[in-house]
């Protein structure tokens, strides 16, 4: 099986952000992509660079909506799998949300992040609110899929939850600035996940220059044995494909030893 990451730069045109993203999946479906993910609000620039919006709302889109409808419709003329981002609005709430498409077009749900941070550069309690949806994992026709929003990733209880759920692939919709952590940090995080969890993760991170960040690029997907199978560039748009074999996961550690000998029983008070 063949994931695809579109790592791709925004722009304030949103219209173009979107053509640009369709064009890359029909490429990574020529290319032989079974399940395809994008980056955080991967079709417009990231808002919560600047504190205080003045009309949040006017940011927002429903979900489904016109934009999973776009992607729906693509996923069932190709034959893939989507895990797109947005900025979600539900009533007078706005959510950062990952749909999940499966491959015959249907939006099997949506994963809203649940941890939201707040620093500069990364306002995001002035634009989310914490996310509702749980930890779900989605049966797609080319595996079972979880997905961690950029944030819930530094969450170990949030990527055990994932594997608890049956996940076989975590998908992690990134918005990573150059310098934000010291190098290496988020991909040896992604890989201690992989490897505790026994499932691929694959990040896929935002790229290109705007007015308050810069985003790395550097997508990248790990299997579960912790070891990173295929990165994608710095600093540039780019397609990373990568193949799997999601019959690995059964000779994982965690799955052969890790969860056999977990003591749940006793976890409870720590984890509140």
């Amino acid at each position: 099986m063949r994931i695809a990451l579109i790592q791709q730069h925004c722009t304030n045109n949103r219209a173009e952000n979107i053509q640009r993203g369709i064009n890359a999946v029909k490429e990574a479906a020529r290319q032989g992509a079974n399940i395809i993910g994008f980056a955080e609000l991967a079709f417009e620039p990231f808002h919560p660079q600047f504190p205080n919006p003045k009309d949040r709302l006017s940011l927002t889109e429903p979900v489904p909506g016109a934009t999973t409808e776009i992607f729906s419709g693509l996923a069932a003329e190709l034959g893939v799998v989507m895990v797109l981002n947005l900025f979600e609005r539900d009533g007078e709430r706005t959510y950062d949300t990952s749909p999940v498409i499966d491959a015959d077009g249907v939006l099997l749900g949506s994963t809203r992040m649940i941890h939201i941070t707040d620093y500069p550069g990364f306002y995001e309690q002035d634009y989310y609110y914490p996310g509702d949806s749980g930890a779900p994992v989605y049966q797609t026709k080319f595996g079972k899929i979880g997905v961690a929003i950029c944030y819930d990733r530094h969450y170990p209880e949030y990527m055990r939850a994932l594997a608890l759920g049956g996940a076989e692939i975590v998908f992690v919709p990134q918005a990573g600035a150059v310098g934000e952590w010291p190098e290496g940090l988020y991909e040896a995080e992604m890989r201690v996940a992989a490897f505790q969890n026994g499932y691929f993760t694959a990040l896929c991170n935002r790229v290109g220059k705007e007015p308050v960040l810069t985003f790395a690029g550097e997508s990248f997907v790990c299997d579960p044995f912790g070891q990173v199978l295929a990165r994608a560039a710095s600093g540039r748009d780019q397609i990373l494909y990568c193949d799997i074999d999601l019959s690995l996961i059964k000779d994982a550690p965690a799955r052969k030893w890790f969860f056999r000998d977990r003591r749940p029983e006793l976890y409870g008070e720590w984890l509140k």
